[in-house]
């Protein structure tokens, strides 16, 4: 039985158990060892079946996170000029007093559009974080823009829903049935290594591992086997693959006669795409290719994990479309331990609705996105964005185009208010700063996109300072504006209550006082789980490979390869002759942790990894200080030689903070531009040149450090 909310009592000693909120899909269950109202310990609970006691190495640090000597304890007003980061501690009843002024005033003078509630995904949860849209019923009734969340997944789960009707695949507890599993765009032993140990039982019961990625990542080196494709390429190895299959006459008729539509049609594109025309695509070896389709044609079941590296391309929405067709060819759809996994948020029917009361608006409202930051800070007009409140958000580091994200946020027009918990680069621009939170500090109801269990979260100690909750805030704030709308004062209990009040089957027999008593829950579905077994929610009723809805938002109506834009430009590619990639840092996650001293001390100063024969070919060598840029900016690093990344390509991580780091961040060398679909970002779309900057004495003195 799952472990009670306050665990054990021993006099002044209790465990209470909560979840991890940050972005990564393990959504893990933890206990917080409370000691005489102080956080002493944090540890993962064995008993819960994904968690099973172990965290990363990242929140083994979370506590001593929480207790950083840079934590924002109090409310501050800007004092320097915007960027530099000068400001002056005040209250909580002027902030919010100059918060609710400023706001009511951009309304009366520009309307609600004016303000936008920039969210991040620095918290996931339903009441404090971005799965709940926290603070939308406040923005709604103000009649602000809308916030459009683009720069994860979008552009995968809109493809993947052309295909499925849904864009919800595998339960990651079925890799361990799998024969064959494919790890196409997906470090799992750094971003969600609890899904490492089902794909491990599957190998130890004969199962195959494959890693599909332009860089030799921990999890490919931990692999049976490693493709590396030039990045944005990998809708093309799909074709490749599936060409191979059915050109030997082994894809599954019974399931395509009776489970598919328009596969007659598809099987035409499939059988134009040969493994030599996507190994000149790719760059992969048709060798190779052939070799891993025979592999797929004969093994059932196969199961694809893919995650959101994958899909930050112009082609992205139609990459993971394509992906999505190889296990209809194949039938695995209809088998547990086949299929594909992308995210397994849309699992949870819980009510959003009821949590975010669009219907609270007053009219209808823009969208903003995400990911085009800069663009609506600059150039949006009728009205131009006049406020911004930033949360959960490190936007200077984490979105597109980072310079001209700076210049927007320097505007001196603009009213900034970041929430935050530790003074990030966005923070230095903020004209107000509000002091936040951490998961253990308050209370929050979680789900996964990467398992099938939901999460209390119970506030085990009070907040350190003045420090207030998301909720509290947006509560308080409501309040000084005079708002008279009942739901905006709503407790964070009856909150969750409203978003369990569902009659959807995946939430029979759970509530929230049984989730309070438990500290987690397993959706209601079997175990184990064909998703598809009983069709698809399509229009069709099947997989469709061929999408009415696709034709109708004028995009095509098969799944196909969409190049890249910049990595497939003959011509840029010889002004900028390396893509650039920036994959998660085992040591942060996004930009969080990006402050810690020994978690800054494992990742080490930013480096881009280099092929021996792009060095030689450019004049590096281990420990040369390089320029990286384009057009749009330029950032610095230490060059790493490793074959670990292919010819071509160069491989860094994201997160890192400009104040640490030199004053820019790859982000500065990104295009702010769509992918094909759902508006996604393009952070691998990205050529770079290399400058050195200096050299290693070692090389002045003759030697090598190749």
């Amino acid at each position: 039985m799952p472990r009670q909310n306050l665990l054990t009592t021993t006099g002044t000693t209790n465990e209470v158990a909560g979840a991890c909120p940050l972005d990564c899909p393990d959504c893990c269950s933890w206990l917080v060892t409370v000691e005489n109202g102080v956080a002493t310990g944090l540890r993962g609970n064995r008993e819960h079946p994904i968690t099973r006691g172990t965290l990363c190495v990242k929140v083994n640090r979370y506590l001593e996170q929480a207790s950083h000597r840079d934590r924002i304890l109090h409310p501050m007003r800007r004092v320097g000029a915007k960027g530099e980061g000068r400001f002056a501690r005040i209250g909580w009843d002027e902030a919010l007093d100059e918060m609710a002024g400023r706001l009511s005033r951009i309304v009366d003078e520009h309307g609600g559009e004016a303000l936008w509630p920039y969210q991040g995904t620095g918290a996931l949860g339903y009441l404090q974080g971005v799965q709940g849209r926290a603070g939308t019923r406040l923005w709604n009734v103000l009649g602000a823009s809308h916030h459009d969340m683009t720069i994860c997944s979008i552009a995968g789960l809109t493809g993947l829903t052309y295909a499925l009707g849904t864009s919800r695949g595998m339960d990651p507890e079925d890799f361990a049935l799998s024969k064959l599993t494919l790890l196409w765009g997906t470090n799992t032993l750094t971003s969600g290594h609890h899904l490492w140990r089902f794909i491990e039982a599957g190998r130890k019961n004969g199962g195959h591992v494959v890693a599909i990625d332009p860089m030799r990542t921990r999890t490919a080196a931990a692999a049976d086997e490693h493709l590396a494709p030039m990045p944005g390429t990998d809708g093309a190895l799909a074709l490749g693959l599936m060409h191979v299959i059915v050109a030997t006459g082994r894809e599954d008729d019974d399931f395509l006669s009776r489970y598919c539509f328009g596969w007659e049609d598809f099987r035409e594109r499939v059988l134009a795409f040969t493994p030599e025309r996507a190994a000149s695509i790719t760059g992969v070896p048709a060798e190779q290719i052939r070799d891993l389709g025979e592999r797929i044609a004969c093994t059932r079941p196969t199961a694809i994990r893919t995650s959101q590296g994958i899909q930050r391309h112009a082609g992205a929405g139609a990459t993971l479309r394509t992906l999505a067709c190889i296990p209809a060819v194949t039938g695995d759809w209809h088998r547990p331990g086949g299929g594909l996994m992308f995210s397994t948020d849309t699992y949870f029917g819980g009510n959003r609705e009821a949590l975010f009361r669009d219907d609270l608006r007053p009219k209808a409202v823009r969208t903003l996105s995400m990911t085009r930051l800069a663009e609506g800070l600059l150039e949006a007009s009728d009205p131009p964005v006049m406020g911004l409140v930033v949360y959960g958000a490190n936007p200077v580091v984490s979105t597109s185009d980072q310079n001209r994200v700076r210049a927007g946020l320097s505007r001196e027009d603009l009213y900034t208010v970041v929430i935050d918990h530790f003074p990030t680069d966005t923070v230095d621009y903020a004209d107000l700063v509000l002091p936040a939170t951490m998961q253990h500090e308050h209370t929050d109801l979680m789900d996964a996109y990467g398992h099938l269990y939901l999460a209390w979260n119970e506030r085990a100690v009070e907040p350190p300072g003045e420090c207030r909750s998301t909720t509290d805030t947006f509560r308080d704030l409501a309040k000084r504006m005079g708002l008279r709308e009942p739901s905006l004062y709503d407790s964070d209990e009856r909150l969750a209550e409203q978003l369990l009040d569902s009659d959807h089957p995946s939430l029979h027999g759970i509530t929230l006082d049984g989730l309070r008593a438990s500290g987690w829950a397993r959706l209601n579905y079997p175990r184990p789980l064909a998703p598809f077994e009983h069709g698809f929610p399509t229009p069709s009723g099947k997989f469709e490979f061929i999408s009415a809805s696709a034709a109708a938002d004028g995009l095509d109506p098969m799944p196909g390869y969409t190049p890249p834009l910049e990595v497939a430009d003959d011509e840029m590619a010889a002004r900028h002759p390396f893509v650039l990639i920036a994959g998660a840092s085992h040591f942060a996650i996004n930009t969080i942790f990006g402050n810690n001293d020994e978690l800054r001390r494992r990742a080490g100063s930013p480096t881009v990894v280099v092929h021996p024969d792009d060095a030689l070919a450019h004049g590096l060598v281990t420990g040369t200080h390089v320029r990286v840029f384009n057009g749009r900016g330029e950032f610095t690093a230490d060059v790493l030689v490793d074959a670990r990344v292919r010819r071509g390509v160069l491989s860094t991580t994201k997160g890192h903070w400009l104040k640490l780091t030199g004053g820019t961040t790859v982000n500065a060398t990104v295009d702010e531009r769509d992918a094909d679909m759902g508006g996604g970002a393009v952070f691998h779309d990205n050529r770079v040149s290399v400058e050195a900057l200096e050299i290693p004495a070692a090389q002045i003195r003759g030697g090598a450090s190749t």
